[in-house]
């Protein structure tokens, strides 16, 4: 019971990734069978583009609750290691709380664009693919990004008072 339950989380946990993964992988395919039809068929694909933003979309906004989670974000902490390790913490703590604020900033904003998108009906031009659709995944990544902020915070935190 106890793996079925670790397996569960292990696949929620890694969603983003795989979701990303999907999308990259799909993103090379698009693009190398594009070249291939553009300049060796004289035929280039219309819907080439449409297909490659969607993909960019969904790979960035996937890619950074991943990045959150292990770590791979981009983080200046030259100054912050150098501190002693209680004011390094109150630190840590202060970009978390700004970081959640712009978060759930972008989050609600994102939600409104994406809500207005459905009641305008607004599609790709040639494959008709609702722009929602594409777009949904924002508010989706600052969901992801704020729960595997939190972990990596909780998780730095236990590892100080173990």
């Amino acid at each position: 019971m106890e793996e079925q339950k670790n397996l569960g989380r292990s696949i929620i946990n890694n969603l983003d990734f795989f979701i990303a993964g999907i999308a990259l992988t799909v993103l090379v395919f698009v693009t190398f069978f594009g070249v291939f039809a553009r300049y060796f068929l004289g035929s280039p694909f219309a819907w080439e583009e449409e297909v490659q933003l969607a993909c960019f979309v969904w790979i960035t906004f996937l890619g950074v609750g991943a990045a959150f989670r292990t770590g791979s974000h981009v983080a200046i902490e030259i100054v912050v290691e150098r501190l002693p390790k209680k004011i390094a913490r109150w630190i840590e703590l202060g970009g978390y709380v700004i970081s959640m604020g712009i978060l759930l900033f972008f989050f609600y904003y994102s939600d409104v664009i994406v809500y207005s998108m459905v009641q305008m009906g607004r599609s790709t031009n040639i494959l008709h693919i609702p722009n929602a659709v594409i777009y949904l995944v924002v508010p989706v990544g600052c969901i992801l990004m704020m729960y595997n902020y939190t972990r990596v915070i909780i998780k730095k935190f236990k590892e100080v008072h173990d």
